[in-house]
């Protein structure tokens, strides 16, 4: 079931249970064995190996378009591949009539005002990948394009089974940047969408969702709810009854982790016109993790292995407490796999923290992040909210970033181990998100 005519050694694999899904299959959110019973899968994609070749367009979905499953999944179909980068320039202008902005390679580059007040040489220092221009505001709506542009795929290659104007609603569970993002691309091609927040969501959040024409359900903790957070419960709950993932948890819709996989792949070609010296460490806020394992993967598919911290703060640290606990396993994190309920669980305190995007109960991606941890020699960070707050406001003092203080979480990170990092290390954090 693995591959599919034109799209030769492409595929998705179960991390869990090894099973296996073309990548021609529509509508491959889940591993198939996944169920309420039985939900610790995740799917992995394989796809060819390679270098990173990119062709000569500022929209990252065109300039690294054969790196993409979504890409490999159409023409497995038999689309032709100017109808691929057809389908992508016109989904990317129609979210341009909505957001103001479509989809462009975002800055990465040295942040020398706070470099020198981080005390690095000016052979090192901090570079910061910018996604607060990107679409919606931050760096979910790279995850969540290459979903849209499955659907639109199955739609137009007269797969989808719905009928014509009688799209299911889209769903996603989301605080924050991640609803905006949805909602916004759910507007641009008229697809209906359900959100599922916390009671706490901010209006500045909710304003946003309701004017994108989005159906918003605030879900409190219930008596009777199961651990976790109530919002991914009213959201598997809304999926069980046909909606269709719309989410960034890789476990709920692994068509996620493919888009997301462009910001990384920037910054390996970005990096590559420095010169010198690369990169030492990158530094990744973590929630529910497909951003850190997307960011990951693409170094690792670029060639390139920095030291890899993944960055949560005290209030909420899941995946550390897993990987802690990982070390214990006769293989250590290479057979963490076949340990899920043993190693990640929802977080038991109530998640508290300045940077309350990353709140997330699980680290649904802690696979891939184990990964990139584990190939590169690193390892997770758990930061005080004493260095979240310093981070965010050493943001506002030394660069011209609007970023919240979620979106320099990974910046948290790195005064958290600052005392251990040689002033020449060349360090990269992504400001992912502007803040509300």
């Amino acid at each position: 079931m693995g591959e599919a005519a034109g799209a030769p050694g492409w595929g998705w694999e179960c991390r869990a249970c090894g099973a296996t899904v073309s990548i021609a299959t529509p509508m491959s959110w889940r591993c198939p064995n996944a169920s309420a019973t039985s939900p610790h899968h995740v799917l992995r994609l394989r796809q060819p190996l390679g270098g990173l070749p990119t062709r000569d367009s500022t929209n990252p979905f065109r300039a690294f378009q054969r790196q993409l499953a979504v890409d490999a999944f159409a023409a497995a179909n038999g689309m032709s591949h100017g109808r691929r980068g057809e389908l992508i320039e016109a989904t990317d202008a129609a979210v341009a009539a909505v957001a103001g902005t479509g989809f462009e390679v975002t800055p990465f580059a040295r942040a020398d005002e706070l470099s020198a007040a981080l005390g690095f040489s000016e052979d090192g220092g901090v570079w910061i990948k910018d996604e607060t221009s990107n679409v919606g505001g931050s760096h979910k709506a790279r995850h969540l394009f290459t979903i849209l542009l499955h659907l639109l795929a199955v739609e137009s290659l007269g797969s989808a089974p719905w009928a014509q104007g009688d799209r299911p609603p889209l769903a996603i569970s989301s605080c924050g940047n991640a609803a905006i993002a949805a909602s916004t691309l759910a507007a641009a091609v008229g697809w209906p969408i359900r959100v599922f927040v916390p009671p706490w969501a901010a209006a500045s959040v909710t304003d946003v969702l309701d004017s994108l024409g989005a159906t918003v359900q605030r879900c409190p903790r219930l008596p009777d709810d199961p651990p976790g957070d109530p919002c991914v419960h009213r959201f598997r709950a809304a999926v069980a009854a046909g909606a269709i993932p719309f989410s960034v948890q890789g476990p709920e819709n692994a068509w996620c982790l493919d888009g997301g996989r462009t910001i990384g792949w920037e910054m390996v070609r970005q990096f590559e016109t420095v010169g010198g010296p690369p990169l030492d460490r990158i530094f990744v806020q973590v929630g529910g993790g497909a951003f850190a394992a997307c960011v990951g993967a693409a170094f690792s598919m670029g060639g390139q292995r920095p030291t890899f911290h993944a960055v949560q703060t005290e209030g909420c640290a899941p995946l550390a407490r897993a990987w802690d606990l990982a070390q214990a396993l006769p293989d250590g994190v290479r057979s963490a796999a076949r340990h899920w309920p043993e190693l990640m669980w929802p977080w038991e305190d109530e998640p508290r923290s300045a940077a309350d995007g990353i709140l997330d109960d699980e680290t649904y991606d802690w696979l891939g992040i184990f990964d990139a941890m584990y190939a590169s020699g690193g390892a997770p960070i758990v930061a005080a909210e004493t260095d979240v707050l310093a981070a965010h406001r050493l943001a506002s003092e030394h660069t011209t970033i609007p970023v919240s203080a979620t979106g320099t979480a990974g910046l948290a990170g790195v005064l958290a181990r600052r005392s251990d990092l040689a002033p020449d290390e060349r360090i990269a954090v992504v400001f992912s998100g502007v803040a509300r």
